[in-house]
């Protein structure tokens, strides 16, 4: 394996940390965003986001990379939950709000794995990094 080898590999492992980052972001939001309800009758609240990634040519390193596809809304299948807050100025005609599609615990095990994802990247950076010394200290002696 050549230097140019390693340094494709934490070229393309900081894509992947990239990617996994921005889901994170998503993520996150999510998790901010989970008690955000109806501010007005008719209105959606919050609804969750999703990343989807896509393989592109990264024509400089000449392989194959991930990166961010979409972000988007998910509406979902299921009617949105709601709550019965009568004062809220988001109420419906029998005091019902519109809740967030958010499942906090779906969030957490979503969260969980895009962090082992970014670590398995950072990781990958690190062996790349590793050898590339060994090899710079077997140039040396």
């Amino acid at each position: 394996m050549s230097n140019t080898d390693l340094m494709n590999a934490i070229s393309i492992s900081s894509y992947g940390m990239r990617a996994q980052s921005a889901r994170m972001r998503v993520i996150s939001e999510n998790m901010a965003n989970s008690e955000t309800a109806a501010t007005a009758p008719g209105e959606n609240p919050y609804l969750r986001k999703t990343v989807t990634f896509k393989n592109e040519m990264d024509r400089e390193l000449g392989v194959n990379v991930v990166s961010i596809d979409k972000i988007r809304q998910e509406r979902g299948t299921e009617p949105l939950p709601t709550q019965f807050m009568p004062d809220h100025p988001g109420a419906d005609e029998n005091g019902y709000v519109q809740m967030p599609n958010v499942d906090p615990l779906t969030e957490v095990v979503d969260m969980r794995e895009a962090q082992r994802s970014y670590e398995a990247n950072l990781g990958m950076i690190e062996q790349a990094r590793n050898m590339i010394l060994q090899t710079i200290d077997l140039l040396r002696g």
